[in-house]
């Protein structure tokens, strides 16, 4: 059982907030969360690479010289891919790298990210978190009073805030994610997760109901 401090936004601490990491994840495996977090990488590609092969380069199917009494070695088209100018011998094609894992395994992945967030005292608890209009000012001044200040930051609300969007996504390095939205990719990249007391509740109660369908 963890038991993580509270804050509010002048990084004053007004509270404890329990929560044990096994309920999220009784385990945490590397190798599934690395698999999760190759295939997003993989997806992120777009695979529009391409080189010419030798039927696709410009130039004359002349034979360069004749075959023998020359004393060189037999040779055919200028395009081929052993002489300067010439196609690729293995050109590249455009291809997609789209792939997926089983559902109930990134989610899994995505419990075992935050847990592990947890374990290594990278989860900075917020008490709330709500603008009433876009404020770039005010929420930088909770990350310095927080201590998060030049740190890569993932700032997860319960659900989509518009005002704490647009207060954040002008400050380096920091990006926002509502719990619906969260990935194994996301949490595990920046180096702390700042959350609300709502959005860790909501992380609990989705852990939950995800276990039970599991079982």
């Amino acid at each position: 059982m963890s038991s993580l401090p509270v804050y509010d936004k002048s990084g004053n601490e007004v509270g404890k907030y329990e929560i044990d990491p096994a309920d999220l994840a009784p385990q945490i495996n590397k190798q599934l969360l690395h698999d999760v977090v190759v295939m997003y990488q993989a997806n992120l590609r777009m695979g529009t690479h391409k080189t010419k092969g030798r039927g696709e380069v410009r130039g004359t199917t002349k034979k360069m010289y004749r075959q023998k009494g020359t004393g060189n070695a037999r040779a055919g088209s200028r395009r081929s891919g052993i002489r300067r100018g010439g196609g690729h011998i293995f050109a590249r094609k455009p291809r997609s790298y789209y792939f997926r894992l089983p559902k109930k395994a990134v989610q899994a992945a995505t419990r075992m990210a935050i847990a592990s967030k947890i374990q290594d005292e990278q989860l900075v608890v917020i008490d709330s978190l709500a603008f009433s209009a876009p404020e770039t000012k005010q929420m930088a001044g909770i990350l310095k009073a927080l201590k998060l200040k030049g740190k890569s930051t993932l700032v997860t609300t319960e659900a989509y805030d518009v005002n704490v969007y647009k207060s954040a996504r002008n400050i380096d390095k920091v990006t926002v994610s509502p719990v619906g939205d969260l990935n194994a990719l996301a949490i595990l990249v920046p180096k702390r997760m700042l959350v609300t007391k709502a959005a860790l509740d909501a992380i609990k109660a989705k852990a939950a109901t995800g276990k039970k369908s599991a079982e």
